[in-house]
């Protein structure tokens, strides 16, 4: 192994595929209603219906971002060892965890000029690290370099595509996504926003939905005219605890054309608390954003 492979809890990957492919995950911290907690990072180990239901009955949760010393902590002894590493986290757009990791790249190249430390910034959340993490470790498998495995990503980045819509406006209200204005409106007139992660790395409103058919119908449309040979893909589908519109959206994806790989499964619950229950979301790759 030549390089590892790290991402973090917001990454949503399945704990078999993180072991199947030797993904190393940093775990990410919360309160709950006031009650300190740690996700490990395996969303089969989540259960997704208890904690979006919590999220339904008005608990509050806080997230912290990975600090410095926590990437410091766990990439410093696999330089020791000799090995290089690369880490794909969420968005800058959203998120300062892309900062902290850089500086601590930073430290650590200086102390180690002989090895490699990549940050890699996805651009996005959820299966947006998570399915670049997925990529980078089949490039290792190949005998790709850290460094030429890292520019291979980020050349990636601009065509990972993730659209996703959401059922309660109140929880994109709460993080300033939309006013509370909108949120009031939309929610009178069944208005479902069709989101994605924009060129910056921002999520931003791409459409105004009415009702949540004609969101899902947006969310297939996208991915039938702008996925890049899908049938050779790892294609990821997330829900905030409504499986059985996720299991529907990936029928409708199969009939398009069936990936190399569909993933479905809950959303993890970092950035589930900012789009509340009810999200629904895609991700693939395809056309540049």
């Amino acid at each position: 192994m030549q390089f590892t492979v790290f991402t973090d809890g917001c990454s949503n990957l399945p704990g078999s595929l993180l072991r199947q492919l030797e993904i190393r995950v940093l775990p990410c911290s919360y309160v709950l209603d006031g009650e300190p907690g740690i996700y490990e990072g395996d969303i089969d180990a989540f259960d997704a219906h208890g904690y979006y239901d919590k999220l339904r009955s008005g608990s509050e949760m806080k997230t912290s971002l990975l600090n410095t010393h926590l990437f410091m902590t766990h990439f410093q002894p696999e330089l020791e060892q000799g090995r290089d590493v690369i880490y794909v986290g969420m968005s800058s757009g959203i998120s300062g965890t892309i900062q902290a990791a850089r500086i601590a790249a930073e430290e650590l190249q200086e102390a180690f000029p002989e090895r490699t430390v990549r940050v890699v910034d996805s651009l996005g959340a959820g299966f947006g690290p998570g399915l670049l993490a997925c990529r980078a470790s089949e490039l290792r498998a190949e005998g790709k370099t850290a460094r030429e495995a890292a520019d291979i990503l980020d050349d990636a980045v601009p065509h990972l595509l993730q659209y996703f819509t959401v059922d309660d406006l109140n929880f994109l209200k709460r993080t300033g996504r939309v006013s509370g204005a909108t949120a009031a409106i939309g929610t009178v007139l069944n208005i479902k926003p069709l989101l994605w992660g924009d060129p910056t790395g921002h999520i931003v409103a791409l459409k105004k939905c009415r009702g949540r058919k004609k969101a899902m119908d947006e969310i297939v449309e996208l991915y039938r005219t702008r996925a890049i040979h899908p049938e050779n893909q790892r294609i990821a589908i997330s829900h905030g605890d409504c499986p059985e519109e996720a299991e529907l959206l990936a029928e409708r994806i199969c009939e398009i054309c069936r990936p190399r790989e569909l993933i479905v499964c809950a959303h993890e619950p970092f950035t589930g608390a900012h789009v509340g229950p009810g999200m629904l979301a895609l991700f693939f790759f395809g056309e540049k954003r």
